[in-house]
C-alpha cells in the first residue's frame, strides 16, 4: 500500500477511536500492531499508556514526538472524547515519517515518542521520568495549526508556545437561610469579588497574558438557600514563564486578601502547568532545511506565536542541553483548535509527514 494512502488509513482509524489522557489502551495497542507489523522495535511501559519505537544505528540519538490522547468535550450534545486538537493526525504524521525512513540509511538513531496524556499537561514529564530522551541531542514535534496562524501548503519550523496554569479553588464559607443571611457567609460574595479583582490585573503592554474564570458552581436548585460552598476554574496564560510567575504570585496574594475581606476560607490547587516554548535556533534551522526540501521558499512561513501551550516543552525544560523545536503545519484548520467540530484538510497528513521525515533525516547526520 502506498504510503499516503496508509497515512490516511491510520488517521481514519485513531479519529475514528478517540481516548482521553492516560486512557489511551486501545490507542497504544494500535500503535504496537503498526509498529509489530511493520517490523520496528518498541517498548511500553507497564504503568502508564505510550510507546517508544527506534531506528537507525549508532551512539547517537534523535527523536520525534506525538501525542496520542484525545480531549474529554460536548459532542452534538453528547459529552464523550473527541480528537479535536489534532493529536490523531499527528500519530499518523509521525508513523509516516517513520515509514519513509525505516529503509533509509541515518546518521544515527532515531526514537519515536507516542506520548500519553499532552491535554492534562503532564505526559511529557511521565515520558521523562522513564528516560524517554536520555542521550537524545535534537528532538522536535509538530502540530496542526489553526486556518488563521498558517493556511494549507504552508509550515513554520518553530511554534513559540506560551505559558500557561489552571486554577482550581474552593470557597469555604456556611450555609444559611435566605431569611437569615447574618447567620452564614455566602459563597457567592467572595466568588463575585474575585472575578472583578482578575480584570484590575495590569502588567505591562508589552507583554502577553491573559487572566480568565472558566469555571463556576455554587449553589442549588433552593433558592431560599445562601450557599456557604462554591468552586471556581481559572486559566492563566502568558508568553513567557517569569510573567506566569509574577502572574501567580499576584493572583495568590489577591485572592487570599478576598478570603480575608470576606471573612472565609479559600483553598487554591495550581494544576497543569505548561512552560513557554524554548526553541532551538539548531533545531529550528534543520527544519527550516526539512520544509524547504518539501515545499520550497514559497512554502516556509515565519515562526508561529501562540498564547497556547504544549507539554512538549517540558523535554527542553527539564534537559537544557537537549535542542527542540516543534514545527507548525498549515492544512485550512477550523472552525478551531479544541472546537468541537474542528476539522482540516487531510491532504497536508502526507505533507507533514513528508517534512518530518525530511528533517529528521537532516538532523540525523548533524548528531553524528
Amino acid at each position: 500500500m502506498a504510503v499516503a494512502q496508509q497515512i490516511r488509513n491510520w488517521f481514519e482509524h485513531f479519529h475514528a477511536n478517540p481516548e482521553v489522557s492516560w486512557e489511551e489502551k486501545e490507542t497504544t495497542k494500535e500503535i504496537e500492531r503498526i509498529l509489530t507489523e511493520m517490523e520496528v522495535p518498541f517498548k511500553t511501559f507497564e504503568d502508564v499508556t505510550g510507546a517508544v519505537a527506534e531506528i537507525g544505528e549508532g551512539e547517537s540519538v534523535i527523536a520525534v514526538r506525538a501525542d496520542i490522547d484525545a480531549l474529554w468535550q460536548e459532542v452534538d450534545g453528547v459529552y464523550q472524547a473527541n480528537h479535536s486538537c489534532g493529536h490523531d493526525g499527528h500519530m499518523a504524521m509521525v508513523l509516516g515519517a517513520l515509514t519513509y525512513l525505516k529503509e533509509e540509511d541515518l546518521g544515527c538513531r532515531i526514537r519515536f515518542i507516542f506520548q500519553p496524556a499532552e491535554e492534562k499537561g503532564n505526559g511529557s514529564n511521565a515520558m521523562i521520568d522513564r528516560g524517554v530522551v536520555d542521550g537524545v541531542s535534537y528532538m522536535f514535534g509538530i502540530h496542526l495549526r489553526p486556518q488563521e496562524e498558517l493556511p494549507l501548503g504552508k509550515a513554520s519550523a518553530a511554534i513559540r508556545h506560551g505559558a500557561a496554569y489552571f486554577v482550581e479553588g474552593k470557597i469555604s464559607g456556611v450555609d444559611a437561610h435566605g431569611a437569615r443571611p447574618h447567620q452564614g457567609v455566602n459563597a457567592i460574595d467572595p466568588l463575585l469579588a474575585i472575578g472583578q479583582f482578575l480584570k484590575t490585573i495590569q502588567f505591562s503592554p508589552y507583554e502577553a497574558y491573559s487572566v480568565k474564570l472558566t469555571n463556576i458552581q455554587a449553589g442549588g436548585e433552593s433558592l431560599n438557600i445562601i450557599p456557604g460552598s462554591a468552586k471556581f476554574g481559572l486559566d492563566i496564560r502568558a508568553q513567557s514563564n517569569v510573567m506566569l510567575q509574577q502572574l501567580q504570585k499576584r493572583i495568590d496574594t489577591g485572592i487570599q486578601q478576598i478570603a480575608k475581606l470576606y471573612t472565609t476560607k479559600i483553598d487554591l490547587e495550581w494544576t497543569d502547568y505548561t512552560p513557554a516554548a524554548e526553541v532551538s535556533a539548531e533545531a529550528a534551522a534543520i527544519a527550516r532545511e526539512g520544509i524547504l526540501g518539501v515545499i520550497g521558499e514559497e512554502g516556509l512561513a515565519e515562526d508561529i506565536v501562540t498564547s497556547g501551550s504544549d507539554d512538549f516543552h517540558f523535554y527542553t525544560i527539564r534537559n537544557p542541553k537537549l535542542k527542540a523545536t516543534m514545527i507548525g503545519l498549515g492544512a485550512n484548520l477550523g472552525p478551531g483548535l479544541h472546537h468541537p467540530a474542528m476539522t482540516f484538510n487531510r491532504n497536508a497528513l502526507v505533507t507533514g509527514a513528508e517534512i518530518l521525515a525530511e528533517t529528521l533525516k537532516h538532523a540525523s547526520f548533524k548528531a553524528q
